[in-house]
């Protein structure tokens, strides 16, 4: 099964009958390096769970901001209750029932009570602790959108690692079918020159053990390539097969990049930005906590009636508990200050101060880190494309050289080992022409990756 050609269609003038024939197989779906990026933020699952998280967390904003809005509480209960004395009822709800006056002995008649009120409490003037708990919201927003963009950074760079393998086994596949080729190729040479006498009948059995090595190999760089093709569909949510894709961008393993700049920062680095984003959360939670500790002004008003089915003298009238007979009104301020909390504040001002000092240390951890990978990451860039510039020259001289000795072996001047060493150097040169290409590639990604803009590395790539 090969995962990059292209399904074959039987050429034949109607198309429903060949069908019927032959399997028609659908077109692949052609998969650029933008392409498969893309494909990974919108629709690997996991990313869209990231993505509501963070989504989530941007309410709290809004919630927060909320609380500005006043607090209106409406209520209306009615029941039956006896009127021995109302101050020992227990009754759930907004208020308590009121039945009458207390009475000097027991009363078991019930008698009806109804009660509506509305409560309205507001709170405009906070002293900057709403402005304190939106910014928390708000670096609460930042800190899951930098857990998100870390995520998408990280399953791209996965992609762009699969991609650029799977352009390599690709590469190693077509050398090893050559080398496949060039050993059966060796194999029928031999088997001619053993029935004319001039080879040994071992040489034979040599080639054939190498021939049977050699499509080992060519069946194990297959599984390989397999295995990191069904990687790459469950990474983009591809549901359909392996065969069903087609890599456009194969030039990977044959040209190396142009890139030349050497001045990128790390700031844009996914996980330094988180990190930042907790160091800025740190200070808005150390905030609060230091404007908790401020008066809190709250505005109240307040309507509400009553009906109640026994009057004051005693009188029991029980159509009455259904009338709203009785009403009163009120409005005016509160403030309040937590006098006694300064120690507990205090305490919890500490602890977010030291809070603070870590994710400040850590972030300049994170920096130096990342600086010293994007002077390691530059320094291989440079020594890969040092390599794949000259590593051409190495196969050049190789292929000249089995061709020779293969010459000098149909005309019995060496033996079966030197060409097979030839061969094996040979196919160690074409192997190692890719994997030096790919490797500058890879150098450039790491660069990228680093940086925080894998776009570093996509506007390398050439499009066929």
């Amino acid at each position: 099964m090969r995962l990059f050609s292209i399904n074959w269609r039987t050429l034949v003038s109607s198309t429903s009958v060949a069908c019927m024939i032959v399997p028609c197989h659908a077109q692949p779906k052609a998969l650029s390096i933008r392409e498969a990026l893309s494909l990974v933020q919108t629709q690997q699952p996991q990313l869209q769970a990231s993505k509501e998280r963070a989504t989530a967390a941007g309410y709290n904003t809004s919630l927060a901001r909320n609380t500005l809005v006043p607090d209106l509480t409406a209520g209306y209960q009615a029941g039956y209750a006896t009127f021995n004395n109302v101050t020992g009822m227990s009754y759930p709800g907004l208020f308590m029932p009121i039945s009458g006056p207390p009475v000097a002995s027991n009363t078991y008649d019930l008698v009806p009570g109804t009660a509506l009120t509305a409560l309205l409490k507001w709170s405009p003037l906070t002293f900057g602790q709403r402005a304190a708990a939106i910014d928390k919201a708000a670096a609460q927003y930042k800190l899951a959108n930098a857990e998100y963009n870390d995520a998408v950074f990280r399953q791209q760079y996965a992609v762009l690692n699969i991609y650029l393998d799977l352009v390599y086994l690709k590469k190693l596949l077509a050398s090893l079918q050559a080398n496949t080729d060039r050993t059966r190729g060796e194999l029928r040479q031999s088997l001619d020159l053993a029935k004319e006498g001039l080879r040994p009948g071992i040489d034979t059995i040599q080639f054939q053990a190498a021939l049977a090595q050699s499509e080992i190999d060519l069946l194990g760089a297959q599984r390989t390539l397999d295995a990191q093709a069904v990687e790459l569909t469950r990474l983009l949510a591809f549901a359909g097969a392996t065969e069903d894709l087609a890599l456009t961008d194969t030039l990977f393993a044959i040209s190396t990049p142009r890139f030349s700049d050497t001045t990128l920062s790390v700031t844009d680095n996914p996980q330094y930005g988180w990190y930042k984003a907790k160091k800025d959360l740190s200070f808005s939670s150390l905030k609060e906590i230091q404007r908790s500790w401020r008066p809190q002004l709250d505005i109240w008003a307040n309507a509400y009636g009553r009906g109640s089915g026994i009057l004051s003298n005693g009188t029991i009238n029980k159509s009455d508990g259904w009338r709203l007979t009785h009403d009163n009104y009120g409005a005016g301020f509160q403030v309040s200050f937590p006098i006694l909390q300064f120690s507990r504040i205090g305490l919890q001002k500490k602890q977010y101060r030291s809070l603070l000092a870590a994710d400040e240390a850590q972030l300049a951890q994170v920096s130096l880190d990342l600086s010293k990978q994007m002077e390691t990451a530059h320094r291989n860039y440079q020594q890969s494309r040092l390599i794949a510039e000259r590593i051409p020259t190495v196969t050049r001289a190789q292929q000249l050289a089995y061709q020779g000795l293969q010459l000098s072996y149909d005309n019995g001047l060496i033996d079966y080992t030197r060409l097979e060493q030839a061969r094996y150097q040979l196919l160690q040169a074409e192997i190692a022409q890719a994997g030096a290409y790919v490797q500058a590639w890879r150098s450039l990604l790491d660069m990228a990756v680093v940086a925080g803009r894998l776009s570093l590395f996509t506007d390398q790539v050439s499009q066929p």
